[in-house]
């Protein structure tokens, strides 16, 4: 049971606390110099490190040697790691005062007469010493006794306070170690529960009750300095219950305690309070058997992030909402692109990531799905002009021959407005052009920022994000596989709890000619594990024969919802003109639905009064002369 758990901040501030020049490798903080020899490598290489997942450390250098970890470094350098480990680890040196000198007090009457007015026995105010001062018989004394039986502290209170004419009612002998009342009384072997109270007339309440092994704090609920002098009393105990006041729907001590304690924490549920602020309140309303069941129903502190397997609603994955992939092979086995997923796209440079990405866009729209798109390379008249070929498809699109027989592809004019007009409010996109706010001060929204508003404030339940690389906010404290780490988990993240679907596109790693596979995507390993659904789209082998070759080839390398994986790859045909791809190769005419806002017009017939009158308008607007009809 460890006082300290290692933060990698930490390890950036020690290497502020000795000047040194560092940097970010891997999973470790390299120095330039080692704080031990002062020595570098051969070549000025950086010998020296903190691992930032450990917070081990050391020196590569033969000569030196040193390795070790936080603490290490703690009580080398006297770096501080906070008060409570400082005090822990490098020994309290306050000057508290020995008051092992003082006999135990004899238990005065007008103290019994106290306790048993609160509902504490005798038996129990004698068990532990408890007394009144001789000058004064409405001064109660309590003295805290550590394991060794012990007086390290004393703590006075008021019998007869008044708040009108006293200044305090409770207050401590100064400059004593403190320590939890009631520790000479406890025993681990006995029962491995510890139960924490606030005040020592609630801890002898629960005492009274029959219960062993209760204590309470020194110095109230905000007062944790005890905690560094009785780690190691602590660490005896397996289960702490945390038996606090309970004022305004709040348990005191159980915030802290359930950060520090490293065992199993329970706490005192709220309805066995009674309507009750204490443990000493419920005994004197409600007897010792109330007690008891206080301590007895005690259940764990509830992590927001742990539920019971039983409480789910029984569902079958299949009924979750999802939207046609628009290729029947990848259908079967995905069942659908289902909301909640992070679907990863990967592929090498040029050969059409983007595209499948941006015809998956199109399939949701036709699903009935708002889409939202972010592109980190392309320019936003080109992220259009490609999406709106895909809806187009090519029976809306002409093909213009240039000079130097170079085809160049456009939507057809009159079908752009209804087109346009159906989308209007279906389709979003990052706006890379924007780089102040309204204010005219730098645009600080980050992209996963800018994504939570297309989901609450635009309804997109799908979307695209090209490419990782580029999409990650710049954060010069973190090396480059734990941004992407972190950005991807992020994305994971808001897929589920805003049950959305949201594709990725990642680069794979460089120099890779094969087939590409889950570990060959570009950066840390963690990105296809955050991930549900993963898949590869890549041009397929140019050594075969024309008519045994696909345009490209889609593998689904991961599938977290059924497990089913591709045997062989879905072979797949690309349309220049529309830029769509069909598992058919003859086969690129489908509808999206705007195409009934056109008139439900045969488009072959709009050709012929339609293509002159457009490539008129083309010549005038761009003064292009030498277009051909």
């Amino acid at each position: 049971m460890a006082l300290y758990e290692f933060k990698a901040e930490d390890a950036a501030r020690f290497a502020s606390f000795v000047h040194e020049q560092v940097k970010t490798k891997g999973d470790e903080l390299q120095f330039r110099h080692c704080p031990y020899c002062h020595g570098t490598g051969s070549g000025n290489e950086y010998t020296f490190a903190i691992n930032l997942r450990t917070g081990s450390f050391n020196c590569k250098r033969a000569s030196c040697g040193a390795k070790g970890n936080m603490i290490t470094l703690l009580r080398d350098f006297d770096f501080s790691l906070g008060a409570e480990a400082d005090t822990y680890y490098k020994g309290d040196h306050r000057k508290y005062r020995d008051l092992r000198k003082y006999p135990k007090p004899a238990t005065r009457d007008p103290a019994v007469r106290y306790m048993e007015g609160r509902g504490i026995s005798r038996a129990t105010t004698e068990a532990y010493n408890i007394t009144t001062q001789i000058s004064n018989d409405n001064i109660i004394v309590f003295p805290f006794y550590d394991e060794q039986d012990r007086l390290q502290f004393v703590k006075y209170r008021k019998a007869d306070f008044d708040k009108e004419k006293d200044n305090n009612k409770e207050w401590c002998e100064k400059n004593c170690r403190p320590i939890l009342f009631g520790m000479n009384h406890c025993d681990a072997e006995k029962s491995s529960v510890l139960i924490l109270t606030e005040g020592q007339i609630d801890s002898l309440s629960v005492t009274e009750a029959g219960i062993d092994n209760a204590v309470s704090v020194p110095t109230g609920a905000q007062g944790f300095t005890w905690i560094p002098c009785c780690w190691d009393f602590l660490g005896k105990f397996k289960t702490l219950i945390v038996f606090g006041d309970y004022e305004k729907d709040h348990i005191t001590l159980l915030d802290v305690m359930s950060r520090k304690f490293h065992g199993t924490v329970k706490h005192v549920r709220p309805e066995d309070y009674r309507g009750c602020k204490d443990a000493n309140e419920i005994l004197q309303k409600y007897g010792r058997q109330a007690v008891r069941d206080a301590v007895e129903n005690a259940e764990p502190v509830k992590n927001p992030k742990i539920i019971r397997m039983a409480d789910i609603e029984k569902m079958n994955p299949a009924d979750r909402e999802h939207f046609n992939t628009g290729i029947a092979q990848l259908n079967r086995i995905l069942g659908g692109f289902y909301m909640g997923q992070l679907i990863l796209i990967t592929g090498r440079r040029g050969e059409g990531k983007s595209t499948l990405g941006s015809q998956f866009g199109t399939q949701a729209i036709k699903g009935g799905y708002n889409v939202f798109y972010y592109s980190g390379e392309l320019a936003n008249e080109m992220v259009q002009d490609w999406f709106d070929r895909q809806m187009a498809g090519d029976r809306y699109i002409i093909t213009e021959q240039k000079q130097y027989g170079y085809e160049n592809y456009f939507v057809k004019l009159g079908a752009v407005p209804a087109m346009h007009g159906w989308y209007y409010n279906k389709v979003f996109l990052y706006d890379n052009t924007i780089t102040l706010d309204e204010n005219g001060e730098e645009d600080t929204q980050t992209l996963l920022n800018v994504m939570e508003s297309a989901v609450k404030q635009y309804d997109c339940k799908v979307l695209i994000v090209d490419n990782l690389m580029t999409a990650m906010e710049d954060d010069i404290s973190s090396d480059l596989y734990r941004q992407q780490t972190a950005f991807v988990r992020k994305l994971a993240w808001m897929a589920k709890s805003m049950d959305v679907v949201i594709f990725l596109i990642v680069h794979p790693r460089k120099n890779n000619d094969g087939e590409i596979k889950n570990d060959d995507v570009s950066g840390s390993s963690n990105i296809t594990n955050l991930c549900d659904v993963v898949m590869s789209y890549s041009a397929p082998d140019p050594k075969k024969p024309p008519e045994d070759r696909a345009d490209r080839l889609l593998s689904v390398t991961k599938n977290r919802l059924n497990g089913e994986l591709t045997k062989n790859p879905i072979h797949l045909f690309y349309q220049k003109s529309s830029k769509r791809i069909s598992s058919d190769r003859g086969c690129f005419d489908w509808e999206i639905g705007w195409e009934k806002e056109f008139g439900g017009q045969d488009p072959q017939q709009q050709d012929d009064d339609f293509v002159q009158i457009e490539v008129d308008e083309i010549n005038s607007i761009f003064g292009i002369d030498d277009l051909e009809d």
